[in-house]
């Protein structure tokens, strides 16, 4: 990503991704379907035909959310798997990571879980396609701790995920602010993650 070099440029930048964070709200609140791009201009203070000099229409809107979000979970994810020394701290880290990232976007969450069926064919392929390269670090980190094939590691951490990404369907926002609930989450998804099953116990 290219850093805006000058004040125009930054100014265009930050609108932007205002009316990112004002779409994942709207989106989150009333479905995509719901929500017009006039309603998206005005919950960022401009007019919806403003809202085309930053995006072709509500649908690139929708795909430049769940892209975006997408491609810094696998930065974030390959950053904090690089910064780690041990594989038990590259697995902590990531769980962390994680756990940030839930507790801090609950609209994104809600909005992939239920509109990505709106993104064209290219922009969901592009979105799942980050999304296996996210899973791909996680069973990485996981197969030098736990036993097991790429398929029940997959399982693993799936399961991991879907337990930190219910957090915005089962949690109030006052929960999610408390300060002992990434602690919380975090002890439960590395429990998860290493539970023993029946065959090995």
């Amino acid at each position: 990503m290219t850093t805006p070099s000058t004040a125009r440029e930054r100014a265009k930048a930050a609108r932007t991704d205002a009316l990112l964070i004002g779409a994942a709200e709207l989106f989150a609140e009333r479905g995509y379907p719901g929500v017009s791009l006039e309603d998206i201009g005005a919950a960022v203070g401009v007019s919806g035909p403003a809202v085309y000099r930053h995006f072709a229409g509500k649908a690139a809107l929708l795909a430049a959310l769940l892209i975006s979000v997408s491609e810094r979970l696998v930065a974030g994810g390959q950053q904090v798997s690089a910064a780690s020394a041990t594989p038990v701290e590259r697995m902590r880290a990531l769980v962390a990571f994680h756990v940030d990232f839930a507790l801090g976007n609950a609209h994104v969450i809600r909005v992939q879980d239920r509109d990505i069926v709106h993104l064209s064919p290219a922009a969901r392929e592009d979105v799942r396609r980050l999304q296996r390269a996210y899973i791909e670090l996680w069973i990485d980190a996981l197969a030098d701790l736990v036993d097991g094939d790429r398929d029940t590691l997959r399982l693993r951490v799936q399961a991991c995920f879907g337990l930190l990404n219910s957090t915005p369907h089962s949690t109030s926002a006052a929960l999610r602010a408390r300060t002992d609930t990434a602690g919380v989450l975090a002890s439960m998804a590395l429990a998860a993650l290493s539970a023993e099953t029946d065959a090995e116990s």
